[in-house]
């Protein structure tokens, strides 16, 4: 069946925590998708828990497809919120650049997210 590893990294393990319990809480609305969360390196270090990874499978592409989708329009709500919201984001620099990422765009000084 298809299936998906998403790897996620934050600056801090208590944010990639964080993120993980914000994200869990809503259960995939298809019976035909299923997902799980992990915190660990990007190459499989157990001990760097600054990465989220989530793991996806489902019955056909398209419905993967529009799970991980999902996931990523809640994913940028997260971190839209810790951005406005955690003290310890404003300012540090990310372990790897988003810039061209789909959905992800720079908010300039003074602007506010909504």
């Amino acid at each position: 069946p298809p299936a998906s590893t998403l790897t996620i990294p934050f600056p801090t393990a208590r944010l990639a925590s964080t993120a993980e319990r914000a994200l869990a809480v809503d259960a995939e609305l298809s019976p035909l998708v299923r997902r799980s969360f992990s915190l660990g390196g990007i190459h499989g270090g157990g001990d760097d828990e600054t990465v989220l990874k989530v793991e996806y499978a489902a019955t056909t592409n398209r419905m993967l497809r529009v799970a991980v989708n999902g996931f990523f329009e809640s994913l940028g709500v997260v971190l839209g919120v810790m951005e406005e919201l955690d003290v310890d984001v404003v300012g540090l620099p990310g372990k790897e650049s988003v810039a061209g990422a789909q959905g992800v765009a720079p908010i300039a000084e003074g602007e506010r997210a909504v």
